[in-house]
């Protein structure tokens, strides 16, 4: 008899559950994992149950997959959420698995929703026991479970990759959830366009609406839903985005990708991607402006005024108004000319000084305010750069004794640094001229 957290009445499931798959080729989405001659089915296909960890977004089957795997392989199936249970839940699981074993010679299958919500001590109750075979464990997961799942527990788990649905899927739901439950209403090509677009791949969040959608027209009377319909019954809430896990960095990394490769439209699209998922546009503010330092430097030097005002607007301004200053400097920070030659030249010479010792200010560089200092020497054979031709002490050298030139900042041909590099191929070959004997 399984033990499951999830299972409710049938006359009181919602439609997500009525439509469950009750076998492999009835789940629809992940064929990468589930096609002929692909890693799941062959799973499937050996008669070996093996311990696992279903990593994906929500409503993409993970519970269901855990569910068949324990009919396919005739498996008691015990599910607990990490949300809910602790090491005390896991216990008595651990206890129930043994019992079914001892009594009815009959293997465990223990799923856990959320494994990554369980701390380590909770993660390392489960080890002995998947070692020793008790049980077979799957685990699922919304965030990567490098970062989220221990690591000898990891090691003993194959990881499998789970997908949002695509639209044609989506549509394969919804052929299914017409024949089964909702025969009474048809629906506008339109309002099934916007319901693929709301759910953004999660099935059971798809089929909710669907649901809500269809409880609404009867209420209504209506035999027919197109997309105004939708717009006035259905409560929206924000496409998926996770403040702190994957999809939160996975955006950052594709804005400030899009904005390094000069793409406006699409470093727009993922600026309003998560403004639109919640993201903190004060954080967002700080990230362009690091883009501009660290991606654009002094190929154009205006790049960094426009990201800090465009914050500063949006410390004054607040949401929505402010948010527009934000998407002009990240159009700006797409089309500016681009150079991390600064960048590059900071890291080497941080890297550097860390392995060099401490080299001690060349006397001629050093200040003298007092009579034993210019006694000593110090400044005294210093050249005043306004002084000289060009204002530019030709064959001086600024860096301390013995440290050979290390050439770390190279300026691009690109925008002002253009000017930079021939400024800079200028003052070397007044220094060449210098150095030459008279």
């Amino acid at each position: 008899m399984s033990r499951d957290l999830f299972h409710q009445p049938a006359n009181n499931q919602p439609l997500a559950e009525r439509l469950r798959p009750q076998t492999l080729n009835e789940v629809v989405g992940q064929s990468h994992l589930l096609g002929p001659g692909k890693p799941l089915r062959m799973a499937f296909i050996t008669g070996k149950p093996h311990s696992m960890i279903l990593w994906g977004p929500p409503g993409v089957g993970k519970t269901t997959l855990a569910r068949l795997t324990a009919d396919a392989f005739d498996c008691s199936f015990i599910a607990l959420s990490a949300v809910l249970a602790g090491v005390k839940e896991i216990r008595a699981a651990l206890e129930a698995a043994q019992q079914t074993l001892d009594t009815l010679d009959r293997h465990t299958l223990l799923f856990i929703d959320e494994i990554h919500r369980f701390n380590k001590s909770q993660q390392d109750a489960l080890l002995p026991h998947v070692e020793s075979g008790l049980i077979t464990f799957i685990g699922a997961t919304t965030e990567n479970p490098s970062f989220e799942v221990n690591a000898a527990l990891l090691s003993r788990a194959q990881v499998y990759v789970l997908k949002s649905l695509d639209d044609a899927e989506m549509r394969t739901l919804l052929a299914r959830a017409q024949a089964l439950a909702i025969k009474d209403v048809s629906f506008e090509e339109a309002a099934i366009t916007t319901l693929i677009g709301y759910a953004d791949g999660d099935a059971r969040r798809f089929l909710n609406m669907l649901e809500q959608a269809h409880s609404a027209a009867q209420a209504g009377h209506l035999t027919h839903i197109d997309a105004a319909f939708l717009g006035h019954t259905l409560s929206i809430n924000p496409r998926r985005f996770d403040k702190g896990g994957d999809n939160f960095y996975e955006q950052i990394s594709a804005l400030h990708k899009s904005v390094r490769g000069s793409h406006p439209d699409a470093a727009l699209y993922w600026l309003t991607r998560m403004l639109d998922g919640g993201a903190d546009p004060k954080y967002l503010a700080r990230r362009i402006i690091r883009m501009a330092w660290e991606d654009i430097g002094l190929a154009d030097p205006r790049a960094m005024q426009i990201t800090n005002d465009a914050a500063e607007t949006y410390e004054r301004l607040g949401s929505p108004e402010g948010e527009l200053a934000l998407a002009q400097a990240v159009i700006y920070l797409a089309m500016a000319a681009k150079s991390n030659a600064g960048y590059n030249a900071y890291n080497q010479a941080m890297a550097w000084v860390k392995q060099d010792k401490s080299r001690e200010v060349p006397v001629h560089l050093r200040n003298a305010p007092t009579k034993l200092m210019k006694e000593l020497g110090y400044g005294h054979a210093y050249r005043y750069a306004h002084d000289e031709p060009h204002a530019y002490a030709a064959g001086e050298t600024y860096l301390p004794d013995g440290m050979q030139e290390p050439d770390w900042y190279r300026p691009t041909e690109r925008g002002l640094e253009a000017k930079i590099a021939e400024k800079l191929a200028f003052l070397r070959a007044l220094d060449d001229d210098a150095k030459k004997p008279e």
